[in-house]
């Protein structure tokens, strides 16, 4: 039987109300007990972090030191988000696809590389870890490889995170459609496809395929008033914040959510 599941297509925003409206569904997942799929894009280049990473670090990578940047409520590594599709799924703690953190990414990667064969590319799940950077982890999350990645040709081109709590999981990703100035080492589907991709048919290719593999019933149901000032309070107290911004990925910072209860930070490997 489909679980019903709350439907957004947003228009182009920008770091700070992207990250914030992903973590407002979050918490209204933990109190309503539904579950919510999220589309969104980047109304310019920006660089986000993962919740632990070092500011600082994002001035090792030169093409994207002109890029605003923004701390993910996720882990895992940093990311150009520009020429791609974003998502976020928000469920319960206590529906089946949260059982498992894995089970969940590979829900969602599967359905992901099954609409990519729609469209006519051919993508695989990663199977193993792989470090391109010998030592320690890459700074980019696409430079990472780990299980449940999703592959074109060798290059990773999608890749999750997730926030879990007691309540509810947060679940966001990036798709790399085209090639950005600001992470020019990096393949995009485009390298691969025999035709452009637009975000139009990858959105609807997609949710046929979640539909079908995580049996999710959608219908479109925008922000509320309430849910929008909700958003709008972290934005101003936190992902729009520079202070913030900088200084919640130093060592020593707390776990404990602002709502009282403890949060576990993954991705597949940590891959971002």
């Amino acid at each position: 039987m489909s679980t019903h599941c709350r439907l957004l297509i947003d228009p182009p925003a920008d770091g700070a109300w992207n990250m914030a409206v992903d973590e407002a569904l979050w918490r209204w997942s933990a109190d309503s007990g539904g579950c919510c799929w999220r589309f969104y894009q980047w109304s310019e280049p920006t660089l986000s972090l993962g919740y632990f990473q070092s500011y600082e670090e994002r001035w090792t990578h030169p093409a994207s030191r002109d890029c605003p940047a923004v701390r993910r409520p996720s882990g895992g590594g940093a990311i150009v988000h520009d020429k791609e599709l974003t998502y976020s799924l928000v469920v319960p703690a206590v529906h089946r696809l949260a059982a498992r953190r894995s089970l969940l990414y590979e829900a969602v990667h599967t359905a992901l590389i099954d609409a990519l064969s729609d469209l006519g590319v051919a993508a695989t799940l990663c199977r193993q870890h792989e470090e391109t950077r010998p030592a320690g982890k890459a700074f980019l999350c696409f430079q990472r490889r780990a299980p449940g990645d999703v592959l074109v040709g060798g290059a990773k081109i999608a890749g999750s995170a997730q926030r879990r709590s007691r309540r509810a999981v947060l679940q966001h990703g990036s798709v790399l459609l085209a090639n950005s100035p600001a992470a020019p080492e990096l393949a995009r589907i485009e390298s691969f496809a025999t035709a452009p991709i637009a975000h139009v048919q990858l959105v609807s290719s997609w949710l046929e395929r979640v539909s079908q593999r995580l049996e999710l019933a959608f219908q479109k149901e925008p922000l509320s008033d309430a849910e929008r000032r909700h958003a709008e309070g972290l934005v101003n107290a936190k992902y729009g914040s520079p202070l913030w911004n900088r200084n919640r990925g130093r060592k020593g910072c707390s776990k404990e959510g602002r709502d009282g209860y403890r949060s576990q930070f993954t991705g597949p490997g940590e891959s971002g």
